[in-house]
């Protein structure tokens, strides 16, 4: 319920950038993405009211809220996020990509090696190459600079 509130909230707080006067006003992109998000927490909540039970207390809850997988993955990403200033953006997204295709999907290292080479690829391309953004380089990669 606490969803579909916020994402009501959202969409008004879009709808008065610039209302609703055409399709090249401010606010349609911040409408259109508050709209996706107030009718998919609708969605949420109406399938959440519809299922059963399956218990009550704080240890249900819990159990609900935070399953193994959420919990690896999130730790995942903490891990991914204290790379970046070693490794660099494209190292550590790479190796974070890896693991967590290979983990998720479970279809194989080397599908999952090539995917996130592949995505790391395109993020290379479009960032770097087209839209010229530097992306982190990474401590250890400019410690080797020093040494040459």
């Amino acid at each position: 319920m606490l969803l579909v509130l916020v994402a009501g909230f959202v969409f008004a707080e879009a709808y008065a950038i610039s209302g609703f006067r055409g399709l090249t006003t401010g606010g349609v992109m911040p409408m259109l993405a508050a709209g996706v998000m107030l009718l998919s927490s609708l969605l949420v909540l109406a399938d959440t009211l519809r299922k059963p039970r399956n218990g009550s207390g704080i240890q249900a809850l819990i159990a609900y809220l935070l399953p193994l997988r959420v919990v690896l993955f999130a730790g995942l990403v903490a891990v991914y996020a204290a790379l970046i200033p070693g490794l660099g953006f494209l190292a550590a997204s790479g190796a974070f990509l890896f693991v967590a295709i290979w983990g998720l999907w479970r279809r194989g290292p080397v599908l999952a090696a090539a995917l996130s080479a592949l995505s790391i690829l395109a993020i290379y391309l479009l960032f770097r190459v087209v839209f010229q953004v530097v992306l982190p380089l990474g401590s250890l990669w400019q410690m080797g600079k020093l040494w040459s």
